[in-house]
């Protein structure tokens, strides 16, 4: 029984050691671990070099509707769901090579990061609990991420209908000034 509980303590800190190396704030780590926060405190100063972030986590399902998060955020949860679709990796093990997966193609196509492991964490509990969902676009037949609440049979995503202010950030203004 002692072995058990050492494997099951190892698995658990490898899980958070990844977890901490993608990013994740402590709230998701301590939901997602059996490990003593001062544990999970003591190992994210070890592997980040820092203290964790204080505060709470991002919890408005608004951020997910502007522009260029939306997109991101598709593309993540089309990564997400076809990961758990086919690959039998469920859980917090979905989200993690789901999340590599998106980071692997944001590098390809040397793009913005725009969502974060902690966004991404809340994103899948958003959709599993209802508050989004996914639907598809009536131009291009993407699926995009919506507010559950509202009238989306004929909705147009933001990729076939964008906004005039679409991917106008300081940082994208800053690079075309120089």
């Amino acid at each position: 029984m002692r072995n058990r509980s050492i494997i099951t303590e190892a698995k658990q800190i490898h899980l958070a050691t990844e977890l901490i190396e993608l990013g994740a704030r402590l709230q998701v780590l301590e939901m997602n671990t059996d490990l003593s926060r001062e544990r999970l405190v003591k190992l994210y100063k070890e592997i980040r070099g820092v203290s964790p972030p204080k505060g709470m986590l991002p919890y408005s399902e608004d951020w997910f509707m502007s522009w260029q998060p939306n997109m991101h955020s598709s593309l993540f949860i089309n990564i997400y769901n076809y990961v758990m679709k086919n690959t039998g990796v469920e859980g917090i093990d979905a989200l993690i090579k789901s999340y590599r997966l998106y980071i692997e193609h944001i590098q390809v196509y040397q793009l913005e990061k725009v969502l974060s492991l902690t966004r991404a964490w809340t994103l899948v509990r958003f959709v599993d609990s209802g508050v989004l969902c996914i639907t598809p676009c009536v131009n291009c037949h993407g699926n995009f991420v919506v507010h559950s609440l509202e009238i989306h049979s004929n909705h147009v995503c933001g990729l076939c209908n964008i906004p005039s202010r679409a991917g106008k950030t300081k940082k994208a203004a800053l690079a075309n000034f120089h």
